[in-house]
């Protein structure tokens, strides 16, 4: 992707997706396309400033927008806490940490939930927490680091 003036996503034997590198990078189309690209990509339909999941739940977003779209967040936008926090962020829901994988310097975190996400944190702030898989969490996002565009 770094070096590519186009990119053509092939899944299950068919072109789900094509356009330059930051077009397929901010708006990937399939789950398949958002984890090739280190997102969390979520159905729904807009309504103003809240998105229904297609699987349930709801997600804050800071541009109203209105009908069918996919709702994209980045691992990084996520915090993570043993207690439900208190504070800004619209986005709180309880989760369940599915798995971890060291990524760089980073934990990757797979959690499960009324909104499926996928969390990266600091090591020490993994060991710091005492999380493992199965342990319930809190995520967070901010409604303005979640990203919403037309399906």
């Amino acid at each position: 992707m770094a070096l590519a003036d186009r990119v053509v996503v092939v899944e299950d034997g068919r072109v789900v997706q094509e356009g330059t590198p930051a077009e397929v990078s901010r708006h990937p189309r399939t789950d398949y396309v958002a984890r090739l690209v280190g997102l969390s990509l979520l159905p729904g339909t807009a309504e103003g400033t809240g998105v229904r999941l297609d699987g349930g739940g709801r997600v804050a977003v800071a541009e109203a927008a209105s009908g069918p779209v996919f709702v994209a967040v980045r691992p990084e936008s996520v915090a993570l806490y043993l207690a439900r926090p208190e504070g800004s962020p619209r986005n709180v829901w309880p989760a369940r940490l599915v798995s971890a994988t060291p990524h760089g310097a980073t934990v990757r975190c797979e959690l499960d939930g009324e909104v499926p996400l996928v969390a990266d944190v600091t090591a020490t702030a993994f060991a710091e927490l005492g999380l493992a898989p199965g342990v319930a969490v809190w995520a967070t996002v901010k409604a303005s680091e979640v990203a919403v565009y037309a399906r």
